[in-house]
């Protein structure tokens, strides 16, 4: 019975580290669309493990001097999806709005800063927001796309757009 728990354990804790691994492959729905064609576009992704990394990300927050808005909205996330791409181009960015469009995500926010564009769309059920997506976009046809899942307000997500906008 002992060997059991161990095993357990041990089969537990590699699940866990292989969740931190960066892959090539696409973790976000529309990049893994196989029939998609990214003309040349390179992907990382990551899938962070919110068990091991909350408690890292808010040191790291509050390091940066990031507002008690943005914690505390990590505080309710129960999952990050992180796809990094170099390579791509405008109109996949325009696809991946359609998508988005398609999929009943409402656009909450749009912030430009030294040339990035930084998007903030969320898919409501009711009044709870149970999926956040953020994409910054450069001139240098460099992505970034955090898909949140968690258990989210209104309220939550418009303090976190304030405290940004501000700054």
């Amino acid at each position: 019975m002992k060997a059991l728990k161990h095993i357990f354990l041990i089969v537990l804790t590699i699940g866990w580290l292989q969740s931190c691994i960066v892959s090539e492959k696409p973790n976000i729905d529309f990049f893994q669309n196989s029939k998609y064609d990214f003309k040349g576009a390179q992907f990382a992704s990551i899938n962070v493990p919110m068990v091991l990394a909350k408690s890292y990300i808010k040191k790291a927050l509050r390091e940066e001097g990031e507002s008690e808005e943005t914690i505390d909205l990590v505080k309710k996330a129960s999952k990050i999806k992180v796809l990094t791409v170099t390579n791509g181009s405008n109109e996949m960015l325009n696809d991946y709005a359609q998508f988005l469009n398609d999929n009943h995500y409402e656009e909450w926010a749009t912030i430009k800063h030294d040339g990035e564009h930084i998007n903030i769309r969320v898919k409501q059920d009711g009044d709870a927001i149970k999926n956040m997506l953020i994409t910054v976009g450069s001139s240098k046809n460099e992505m970034v796309f955090v898909d949140v899942k968690g258990n989210f307000t209104a309220n939550d997500i418009s303090k976190m757009i304030n405290s940004v906008s501000d700054k």
